[in-house]
């Protein structure tokens, strides 16, 4: 009787599990279209616009987020090799090549240095001032191109509010058409675009707004350092250091000797 029993249990047990076994990815792929409609798609073709239109924000919001990182770093700003190059050719006195250096030089930091070494015939404060305005022209210019993620920022929630109140307008005429007495369904697909349009507007201006604000504080960061490095580059021309002015009328001297472009 109990060999029985245990039987006809192991053979119950068994048949739980294949059920559960053969159930289990048709469950898996209800729960993932029930994920993607919840979260993508929806049965008013207006939402659904909406909906695909904030996704691709959110894509081109963390496509300019990697960009900016990336472009924003400080070894593309100030390369250490490259501070140390010109450190060497001053401190060598190899002021004309520092300059033809400078000018061919696409970095941040190479161009400040060449407005400060173009301006050493005008004394050591011109050289100085040149530092400070290309420093924050430059920065500005970096600010200026975060800007677009404030922009979409901005943007993404309010095409999302868009989403919300047309989805409401949408779920209000559904009970004016019945008659107060909407059918569920019905009425569920206007309150899911809303939701769903306000939920994807939000994943578009939070990380935008937060991730420009962040980058912004790290080109004020770094363009500070980048300013004090080109200083203390310079320092040797300031009047009173070691070695005199020699090294600021060399300099100039270098600057002016420069092949300048015929006009055509």
């Amino acid at each position: 009787m109990r060999s029985a029993i245990s039987r006809s249990g192991f053979a119950a047990a068994a048949v739980a599990g294949l059920m559960m076994t053969a159930a289990t990815p048709a469950f898996a792929q209800a729960q993932q279209s029930s994920v993607f409609k919840m979260f993508f798609w929806s049965d008013n073709l207006t939402g659904v616009i909406i909906t695909w239109a904030l996704i691709l924000m959110s894509v081109c919001v963390m496509a300019l987020v990697i960009k900016h990182v990336m472009d924003n770093r400080m070894s593309n700003i100030m390369p250490e090799d490259t501070v140390l190059m010109y450190e060497e050719m001053l401190q060598e006195k190899r002021f004309r090549e520092a300059i033809e250096q400078a000018a061919d030089d696409p970095s941040t930091f190479g161009q400040i240095v060449h407005a400060s070494l173009s301006e050493a015939a005008n004394g050591y404060g011109a050289m100085e001032r040149a530092i400070e305005e290309t420093t924050d022209l430059l920065g500005s210019k970096r600010v200026r191109a975060v800007e677009v993620l404030n922009v979409l920022g901005a943007v993404g929630p309010m095409v999302g509010l868009f989403g919300t109140i047309y989805g409401m307008i949408v779920a209000f005429q559904v009970i004016v058409d019945k008659g107060g007495q909407p059918d569920p369904a019905e009425l569920a697909g206007g309150i899911s675009t809303a939701l769903v349009t306000t939920f994807w507007g939000l994943i578009v201006g939070i990380p935008a707004v937060a991730a420009g604000a962040l980058v912004r504080n790290k080109i004020d960061g770094i363009m500070v350092e980048v300013m004090i490095r080109a200083e203390m580059l310079i320092s040797q021309f300031q009047p009173g250091a070691k070695k005199g002015a020699k090294p600021a009328a060399a300099a100039a001297s270098a600057e002016s000797s420069k092949p300048k472009p015929r006009p055509e």
